[in-house]
């Protein structure tokens, strides 16, 4: 009478519950890297210089796919998608400290001439007026004091930006240290997800999940 076969016996060692939850942590963690790197990246508003648009204390998602795909440390373009457009509110390296990021909104891109007279803006020579522009100074500042009321007229050189905060008399932006390579854009912000008011220690409820625009 034949025997019946037995199944070979599985030699590779059952996952214990470590080493699940390693291999599960891992995949979370270079699955959060990547889409830290190429898609979504939030950021935290430190300054005023883009009141009332954003807070001091509202954090941010910025888009990072938006503009392209970029190799990280070189930012290196690989897959380009679309460049910034104006009235874009941007978060860049810093052109003069690489290890800050700045957030301002563009005002003018490759090739639009940039002016600023008594603190109106001037794009191509046409007056340009925006609800989220304000300003907190009544005083007219002259140009040979300061650029902040008269500016220019100077031109956006090729793959660069001009940007300016939306809090026009408090603001350190390219009427001061120039243009914005696009190289350094990270991407476009929009949406805030959290804000907290560092003075009373509360959270601004009706300020989460407002998109920007």
């Amino acid at each position: 009478m034949a025997s019946k076969k037995r199944p070979p016996a599985d030699s590779s060692p059952a996952k214990g519950p470590l080493r699940e939850n390693i291999e599960a942590i891992v995949i979370a963690l270079i699955l959060a890297l990547f889409i830290r790197t190429f898609v979504v990246q939030a950021f935290k508003i430190p300054s005023g210089s883009m009141l009332n648009t954003l807070q001091i204390g509202d954090h941010i998602l910025v888009n990072k796919f938006i503009y392209g795909v970029k190799l990280p440390f070189i930012q290196k373009t690989i897959v380009p998608v679309k460049d910034p457009k104006r009235d874009d509110i941007v978060v860049f390296i810093y052109p003069e400290d690489p290890k800050k990021d700045f957030i301002k909104r563009v005002v003018g891109v490759e090739g639009d001439v940039v002016e600023m007279r008594a603190k109106k803006l001037y794009v191509n020579g046409k007056r340009v007026e925006r609800d989220y522009t304000i300003h907190t100074d009544r005083r007219v500042l002259p140009g040979q004091l300061t650029q902040r009321d008269n500016f220019g007229p100077v031109t956006v050189p090729k793959e660069s930006l001009f940007v300016m905060g939306d809090n026009r008399d408090n603001s350190h932006d390219s009427r001061f240290w120039g243009f914005v390579p696009l190289k350094a854009v990270k991407g476009k912000a929009f949406m805030i997800y959290f804000s907290w008011n560092g003075r009373d220690h509360s959270v601004r409820w009706r300020r989460m999940g407002d998109i920007l625009r």
